[in-house]
């Protein structure tokens, strides 16, 4: 675990306080992590906690609307694999992969450039096709924006917002793909809470958001996420982390299922906006991320 000297310092009093109760606990960890948040100038931050092994929560700024970035990809995943379930999509099925979408806004053509996306190897394929089980993958573990439009064309954003509601959010809104500039400037975004998104992370761990099978395939999906510095930055190394960040200039974001022992223990999200260098963003999360873990694990310590 990497933490700052403000992050250390907060981290030591919590440890401090570990003979205390779970409420007291608590108390201690909310205000570490309140601190460190106050001495992040500028930072908006919502972050929602949800206790796997027990019915604990913890909130900051959870209901705070945010732009949602990459981490609607997430929805986009379990409407993929909630039509895998009812046989309208298989993971083995190829579908065309097009680098033209039209705008929801206007309807213009617009086109992704290769060199704002995370992944270029996608676009080798433009005029091809590739199977559904590379895209989603793609999309989530190196966060594809050309995989993302090309899913969402086939499974549709107003079935996608249907299955938000269905699971139980109610400010998630996921209305377009991503890289739509005239939607963009219209207002017409992708926006989600952090309490909504620990929402779908706690059904995929649970085993609602689709079927048991799809859903033990969408953990193993999370878990090999290859954009690691936030959260995961801020816990023991080697921690398996299920998750998915998300930014764009001024904001970052990740959103994560927690294992210790092989075994799901909490979600943890975590959005920020306002901060303007990237690796402040990162290390802020992983802060809080730090205080989180070193809490959970002392009032809900690992049982074989």
């Amino acid at each position: 675990m990497r933490a700052t000297g403000t992050a250390a310092a907060l981290l030591a009093a919590l440890a401090a306080a570990a003979p205390a109760g779970a409420q007291d606990d608590s108390a201690v960890s909310r205000t570490a992590l309140e601190r460190r948040i106050a001495a992040q100038p500028g930072a908006t931050v919502g972050l929602y906690y949800r206790s796997l092994v027990a019915p604990d929560s913890m909130a900051i700024g959870a209901d705070i609307r945010f732009h949602a970035a990459s981490t609607m990809k997430v929805a986009v995943m379990i409407q993929a694999f909630r039509d895998i379930d009812s046989a309208r999509l298989r993971l083995d099925e190829r579908l065309p992969v097009v680098n033209a979408f039209r705008s929801i806004a206007d309807g213009s053509t617009y086109e992704l450039d290769r060199a704002d996306d995370s992944d270029s190897s996608l676009y080798a394929l433009v005029g091809r096709t590739a199977p559904v089980r590379q895209l989603v993958e793609l999309m989530i573990t190196i966060s594809s924006n050309l995989a993302t439009n090309v899913l969402i064309e086939r499974v549709g954003a107003a079935r996608v917002q249907a299955t938000l509601r269905e699971l139980g959010t109610d400010s998630m809104v996921v209305l377009r793909g991503v890289e739509d500039g005239a939607a963009y400037r219209a207002g017409l975004n992708n926006t989600t809470t952090a309490r909504d998104l620990a929402i779908l992370l706690e059904a995929i761990a649970d085993g609602r958001a689709a079927s048991a099978a799809s859903c033990g395939r969408m953990l193993q999906i999370l878990l090999h996420q290859r954009i690691n510095d936030a959260i995961p930055r801020g816990l023991p190394r080697r921690t398996p982390v299920a998750h998915k960040t998300g930014g764009l200039t001024g904001q970052y974001h990740d959103a994560a299922i927690v294992y210790t022992r092989r075994r799901p223990q909490y979600v943890l999200v975590v959005l920020t906006r306002g901060i303007a260098q990237h690796e402040a963003a990162t290390q802020l999360i992983a802060d809080l991320a730090g205080i989180i873990h070193r809490w959970h694990s002392v009032v809900f310590p690992p049982r074989d």
